[in-house]
Formats: C-alpha cells, structure tokens, sequence
C-alpha cells in the first residue's frame, strides 16, 4: 500500500497529548475530512483537529499525554491512496510533478523536476539537468507558463544566468 507524506509532527501541545503538525498540504482543513493517518508506520485514529496559524494541533487516539505526544515528535504523518482529494484544476500533487521534462518556450529540454520545495514564501521546483546540476526555479507564473500532464512536461520562461549560478 503506497502512502503519502502530508505533514511532520513538530512537537507535543498541552499536557492532554496533543500534537503539533506542519501541514504540507496547501489545504489546512485536510485533516478534519480524514478520520485516519500514519505517523510512520503506526495507524492512528484523529480524536480532533484543531488549527493554530498554519499549524494543526492533533489529537490522536492512544496518545494519551505529554510523554506520548513528545515521543511522536519530528516524525512524518502519512496517508493512502484512496484518502487523496481530487485537487482543482491547474494544481498537482508533487509525485505527479517529480520526473516531468522541463523544456524553455524554444521547446528546448533543459532537464526534470526531481523534488518540489513547499515553504512558506512559495514552492520551488528542484530541477535536475542533463550534467546532474540542480538549480531551483519559483513555481511563479513567470516562469512557469504552463504543465502538460499528458506529454509530462513543463514549459518555462527562464531568465538569463539563472542555470549559470
């Protein structure tokens, strides 16, 4: 069973056994629609979702305390398949992203995206040329003028001596 990173817990809350997670998903609210999630390889039940920000405070089923909370601390939180939402038009989930051909408006190859930064400014995409260099290209319509899932590519508009640096 395949499963997908959506969050790291990075620490416990309160004394009840609370957690707190950063959400790698653009869309907080995700973990109120599931009832379940993996921290690691461990299934956990969700008791309750709160948010705090652009953190989510999680009560998980069995992690009665502040002990329990802290031992679940920097751990990636998991889901399935099947608990993956359809996405708006226009927005990709990063497994369908990594592997892509990156090409310039001349059609030229310039290499693949091999990961997909999430921060809080904006996403980066982690771009792999043909010499194994890597450089990082802001997922910013000025550059990114558009994704073609069906040939698996991604047209860019780069500017001069960004593959230079």
């Amino acid at each position: 069973m395949e499963r997908y990173k959506i969050g790291r817990i990075v620490n416990a809350v309160g004394l009840k056994g609370e957690v707190k997670v950063y959400n790698y998903s653009d869309y907080k609210e995700r973990f109120e629609e599931i009832e379940t999630i993996f921290v690691e390889d461990k299934k956990y039940s969700i008791m309750n979702a709160r948010y705090m920000k652009d953190v989510a405070i999680l009560k998980l089923e069995g992690v009665e305390d502040r002990n329990g909370a802290e031992a679940l601390k920097d751990k990636d939180l998991y889901i399935t398949e099947e608990m993956l939402r359809t996405l708006p038009e226009d927005t990709y989930y990063i497994k369908d992203l990594i592997g892509i051909k990156v090409i310039d408006t001349n059609g030229q190859y310039i290499g693949i995206i091999c990961d997909v930064l999430k921060n809080n400014a904006q996403d980066l995409y982690e771009i792999e040329l043909e010499n194994k260099k890597k450089f990082l290209l802001p997922a910013v319509e000025e550059f990114v003028l558009n994704i073609n899932m069906k040939e698996k590519t991604m047209k860019v508009n780069l500017i001069e001596g960004l593959l230079d640096l």
